[in-house]
């Protein structure tokens, strides 16, 4: 079972000022001269960690990571003004010229995937290969499944205790519900919703390996993430319902490798396994005993293999 390659440090460090006041955090590692692939992180509100440079061989690949909008190290930690789908393509484009590539691997889980195939099919002439795991399409029954009808019917308890952290007379629309408090102006208000919100989150993704708490983590990385993740969840994620299935002619005949866990409770294999059929030339891993997380072991070792066969493929 192949296992993450080792740790590594950034050869170069970069802040991007971009419009709207937001400032991006920028970093390059592997080799200078490997092939260019940008990794786009989940959430949407999470960023990217010192593991995320892992997945890929480092002496074959220039691996480029940023933390979108007001995520993590970007700033205004949080923020929400000027922060839509749209404005998170174009940075990634801005990132692209800033860094003179021509064309890149785009490698996204989650939310990632869905940038990454947003992106695609807006900017197809700069994609040499896809990598996506655990998809999200970002429809409304995607939402729902997560927040409404669907992981409520697995996890009724931790249901019950989410749900209830907000009145009954609100509970018709959750996200509306928890988007008021998390973006309100009581502190004390904005980190119980918060937290509440983080917890379900948690407790739904991690489910495979332990039970998720969102304790012990800092309270302003807590809110920031839930005012991202809100923001975007409210706004059907800027963009028009079934607008990626809609538009699948629109990418590029490329290499295309779907990773998806059967366990996965987030976002469920449906999504993936529906690309695989209107994508002509793609290829679906169904991980058996994967859940959501790209850490757990098995998807570790589906993601490096798909990395390593790309690396390949384009050598």
């Amino acid at each position: 079972m192949r296992a993450l390659y080792p740790e590594i440090q950034p050869f170069a460090v970069h802040r991007l000022r971009v419009d709207g006041g937001h400032e991006l955090h920028l970093e390059e590692c592997g080799n200078p001269e490997g092939v260019p692939v940008i990794f786009l992180h989940g959430g949407p509100g999470s960023g990217c960690n010192e593991n995320h440079r892992r997945y890929f061989n480092p002496a074959r690949y220039r691996i480029i990571l940023f933390d979108q909008r007001g995520c993590h190290r970007s700033t205004p930690r949080g923020g929400v003004t000027d922060n839509t789908t749209a404005d998170l393509l174009r940075d990634m484009e801005q990132i692209r010229e800033r860094l003179r590539i021509e064309r890149w691997v785009v490698y996204g889980g989650s939310w990632g995937a869905t940038l990454g195939l947003l992106y695609a099919q807006r900017c197809a002439e700069r994609v040499l290969a896809m990598i996506l795991r655990g998809v999200f399409l970002a429809r409304v029954r995607d939402l729902e499944w997560f927040v409404d009808s669907g992981a409520n019917r697995i996890f009724p308890e931790y249901w019950a205790e989410f749900v209830g952290a907000i009145p009954e007379a609100e509970r018709a629309d959750v996200v509306s519900a928890y988007h008021r408090r998390i973006h309100g102006t009581n502190p004390g208000e904005r980190l119980a919703a918060a937290r509440s919100w983080s917890l379900w989150g948690a407790r739904v993704t991690t489910y495979l390996l332990a039970s998720g708490t969102a304790g012990g983590e800092d309270n302003e990385k807590i809110v920031c993430e839930a005012a991202i993740e809100t923001h975007y969840a409210l706004n059907r994620y800027f963009i028009e319902e079934n607008q990626v299935l809609r538009e699948i002619g629109r990418l590029p005949r490329i290499p295309i490798r779907l990773i998806h866990g059967r366990r996965d409770l987030t976002c469920t294999l449906e999504s993936s396994w529906m690309l695989n059929r209107m994508i002509p030339g793609s290829e679906l891993s169904i991980v058996e005993q994967g859940g959501h997380l790209a850490g757990e072991p098995v998807m570790i070792d589906a993601l490096v293999g798909a990395t390593d066969e790309i690396a390949e493929e384009l050598s």
